[in-house]
């Protein structure tokens, strides 16, 4: 039998490698490489990579699916090939002129990078430049010079891709036919660096990537010998031993991102007007489908707002979105057993997602008519607690109704309010910050995953971590559309963050699924993270203009949590837990206000008693 079980092995293993060799010589076979570098209005050159199918020809057009990045286009060179195109192999195959470049300032282009390029909504001048007029001149170029396409356009990218893809719809060019931004980041205070305007320290090890300006053009990293070395991989210890955000300065002196961040604390004009959201005015031309996954720690808020504000303000184009159970972009790549953390969603989620979703989206407008009738829903959304896809004609759900879940002095999450007043405390110490995840291998990485659907007990089981549950459910609860947190809290100190977690605790006699990556973990009683969101209370009235909070007294804290579709099934408990740390994903709040907490010596962290007041509550949307 083992003898057998070897061979089978041997045999799964020779055909992945043979399908490996023709995938990696597919796009040399078939497509064409052309190098160029595109002339921009302002004068700048943008290096340019154009992939085009052999068989193009005047009487076989093809469109054009456009990336445009700041993490290289590589391999550079014209008889180099990769070893995909395209956000899929599906589209590959099927066929389209594909075209990648890299953005200003990156790589083998010109020019100063900037994060977040700044939108000008009214050019004057040829210097006016943004992502939107490089976007509309590139795709004017590529119309005109490129042969044998048939004039439509279709543009994609996940993360500071999905970025340039959500500013590119901004270019209003009218080749541009269909644009999916994938992961994007629409505002650096709420998304990646930031959440509410709280420091992601878990983002700390990423600033050489993103701060430092290249000398001259080139295919190889420039940053890379400014990359910090830790000497641990426990990066909860590596930021205790930092210390207050002020010790950063031997690090990153001379890295300008971190500099502009650290001299920006509050939303200012320097976060404002890297904002996409308002500028997403009502004269939008090309379809939409934004895309992103419910377990994205770098990404959530950007997708979702990107398509509320395009909705809202354009109610006539076609806007779509697409959240499915996955990490950050991780729908573009198929693991076969789709799991994030411990949870198993499925099979093949991914190739579904490419297959039935995007190629169709892709293919209609940019191959078929382009009318509306895309026979994709307006929201394909994926629900986590049923594992399961649901189609909807608006989002959030035209069947949900909002109610409020109160967090009683007693523990207990109910739908009423208690009739007598009533409060919980506990002690926050930033000398000891929970922690964020209990995984420490994945503490020093590039950016955080796993933890949007980490196993929440070893946080619970703190005292400075408050617990409200409702009792075991006697029927479904479909969670579907937006969350808002509403606090009613005192403290000892000057000033405090709030973490509020949504948490699906599971029954006792839940099995564990066969492909759970973390033996030492049983799913039996598991506190699953369905959403959590942090908020600085120094920003509850304004985010432009932070407050200190009185000692001892009652005071709002209201705020936002990213939209969930999740059904906490029958014989399962709906939690939530409160806390003020969780580390060394966000940045400690010293407890003390001080008008830059980046700035704050030791001195200024403090213990402080948080008080929870049982009208507190969290107001959840309910498809019935």
């Amino acid at each position: 039998m083992n003898r057998l079980k070897l061979i089978v092995a041997l045999l799964s293993f020779a055909l992945a490698s043979a399908q490996a060799v023709a995938q990696n010589t597919y796009v040399k076979d078939n497509y064409t490489k052309t190098d160029a570098y595109i002339t921009m209005r302002d004068g700048v050159k943008l290096f340019t990579s154009i992939y085009t199918p052999k068989d193009a020809s005047a009487q076989k057009k093809y469109p054009i699916m456009m990336q445009r990045t700041c993490y290289s286009i590589a391999p550079y060179g014209a008889d180099k090939y990769p070893n995909r195109l395209g956000p899929s192999a599906t589209m590959m195959k099927e066929g389209y002129i594909f075209v990648y470049q890299d953005v200003r300032g990156r790589y083998k282009s010109e020019g100063t990078f900037t994060n977040m390029t700044p939108v000008i909504d009214n050019k004057k001048a040829k210097t006016d430049v943004d992502e939107g007029s490089d976007t509309y001149d590139t795709i004017d170029w590529l119309i005109k010079n490129v042969t044998n396409n048939n004039g439509n356009v279709g543009q994609w990218g996940i993360s500071y891709p999905g970025f340039y893809t959500a500013a590119g719809i901004l270019s209003n060019h009218p080749a541009l036919k269909a644009s999916s931004p994938q992961a994007p980041i629409s505002d650096f205070f709420f998304d990646d660096f930031h959440h509410n305007g709280a420091f992601l320290q878990g983002y700390f090890f990423t600033f050489p990537v993103f701060g430092v300006q290249k000398k001259d053009t080139t295919t190889t990293a420039w940053y890379n010998n400014q990359m910090i070395g830790t000497g641990t991989k426990d990066g909860y210890q590596f930021g205790l031993d930092l210390g207050p955000l002020s010790n950063a300065d031997k690090y990153y002196k001379d890295n300008f991102f971190w500099q502009e961040t650290v001299n920006h604390p509050s939303y200012d004009e320097f976060w404002q007007k890297r904002g996409l959201l308002k500028h997403y005015q009502p004269n939008l031309k090309t379809a939409v489908m934004t895309v992103g996954g419910w377990f994205d720690a770098e990404d959530l808020s950007g997708p979702l707002n990107i398509y509320k504000t395009i909705e809202k303000k354009n109610p006539n184009a076609y806007n779509t979105i697409v959240m499915g159970p996955f990490g950050h972009g991780r729908w573009s790549s198929e693991t076969g057993h789709t799991m994030h953390s411990n949870v198993y969603f499925g099979d093949s989620i991914a190739t579904f997602y490419q297959r039935e979703i995007e190629s169709k989206f892709f293919s209609h407008f940019l191959k078929g008519n382009g009318d509306k009738n895309s026979n994709l829903p307006e929201a394909y959304m994926f629900d986590t607690g049923l594992k399961q896809w649901d189609k909807f004609d608006k989002w959030p759900a035209t069947n949900a109704t909002k109610q409020k879940l109160f967090l009683g002095a007693d523990g207990k999450l109910t739908f009423s309010q208690a009739k007598t007043a009533g409060s919980v405390s506990y002690v926050s110490d930033p000398m000891k910050p929970v922690p964020y995840t209990e995984d420490i291998t994945t503490t020093t990485g590039f950016t955080p995953h796993n933890y949007m659907s980490e196993d929440q007990r070893f946080a619970g089981r703190r005292t400075d971590v408050l617990i409200f549950q409702t009792d075991v459910l006697t029927e479904d609860i479909t969670l579907g559309g937006e969350i808002m947190s509403h606090l009613k809290i005192a403290t000892t100190g000057s000033d405090a963050d709030f973490f509020v977690k949504l948490i699906d605790v599971y029954p006792a006699d839940e099995p564990n699924n066969p492909y759970m990556p973390n033996k030492n973990i049983t799913l039996s009683n598991y506190w699953q993270m369905v959403r959590s969101e942090i908020m600085p209370a120094r920003f509850r009235n304004s985010f432009e203009k932070p407050e200190a909070l009185v000692s001892g007294k009652k005071t709002d804290v209201n705020f936002r949590l990213q939209d969930v579709l999740h059904t906490f099934k029958k014989g399962h408990r709906i939690m939530i837990q409160v806390q003020s740390t969780a580390f060394p994903l966000f940045a400690r709040n010293p407890q003390k206000f001080v008008a830059n907490p980046y700035k704050a010596t030791q001195a200024d962290y403090i213990k402080a008693t948080q008080t929870v007041f049982n009208d507190s509550f969290i107001e959840v949307d309910v498809i019935k």
